[in-house]
């Protein structure tokens, strides 16, 4: 059994992924929640995934820097200075860092930056996003990367996305990209990209409807990392998805 240090156990996340680490040969040796410290558990640990929030990441990464330990991120909603500097320390360990575990999620942003660079920009780009009503970031992780799929297939930047609608607000751009995040019950997630043109309509849907895919997923891409060498990854290097549409 391979032993790890899970952060943000206790978690819904946390806790789908310490029922299936079995099955995996991955032991939960270090199980954190928010009044555990990883400072001394981590030295018993091969690897480490975060599932917590975002505010808690930064630390740990350097802290998995600091003891060389490859790092597997789930969280969302970091600011850029955090990101950056997560980025910077990938040149010292392994992380592989993903918005979303689900292997269709992953596939769905390959097909998004292969339409997006097929279809012209008449086809206007919109992406919807469903959550439970706990999540407290929007757009969701997954949403960004399709986003973001969209914008390096056509050339587009951050100034051509457009939250949401209200009032008179004229013609839409057709460079425009819509994103849409809704939020209640327990959904566990959907992400839907649209390219509406004249007379026809292209819509990619992901619907999750048991947590465990992301468990599964997160146990899938530590067992991958563990073997590679320091860098910043995705789950698409898991998957072996080709990186440019």
């Amino acid at each position: 059994m391979i032993p790890i240090l899970l952060n943000g156990a206790y978690g819904r996340m946390g806790k789908a992924i310490t029922e299936l680490a079995p099955e995996h040969s991955i032991d939960i040796s270090a199980p954190i929640g928010k009044e555990d410290s990883p400072n001394t558990a981590i030295d018993g640990c091969e690897g480490v995934i975060d599932v917590s929030l975002h505010f808690a990441t930064l630390p740990l990464v350097e802290l998995c820097a600091e003891r060389k330990k490859p790092i597997v991120i789930g969280t969302t909603g970091h600011s850029a200075s955090e990101t950056e500097a997560i980025q910077k320390l990938s040149t010292e360990i392994p992380i592989l860092w993903a918005g979303n575990f689900s292997v269709i999620v992953n596939l769905l942003n390959y097909l998004t930056q292969k339409a997006a660079h097929i279809l012209t920009e008449d086809y206007h780009a919109e992406v919807i996003e469903m959550h439970h009503g706990l999540k407290v970031d929007a757009p969701s992780g997954t949403a960004k990367e399709l986003i973001n799929s969209i914008e390096k297939a056509r050339g587009l930047s951050e100034a051509h996305e457009r939250y949401g609608r209200k009032g008179i607000t004229g013609k839409r751009p057709e460079a425009e990209i819509g994103v849409h995040s809704l939020r209640g019950g327990d959904i566990v997630g959907e992400h839907t990209v649209i390219f509406a043109g004249q007379g026809e309509r292209l819509e990619l849907t992901q619907r999750a409807t048991d947590r465990k895919i992301f468990a599964r997923g997160a146990l899938r891409a530590l067992l991958w990392l563990l073997k590679e060498k320091p860098g910043l990854y995705g789950m698409a290097d898991v998957l072996g998805l080709p990186k440019n549409a």
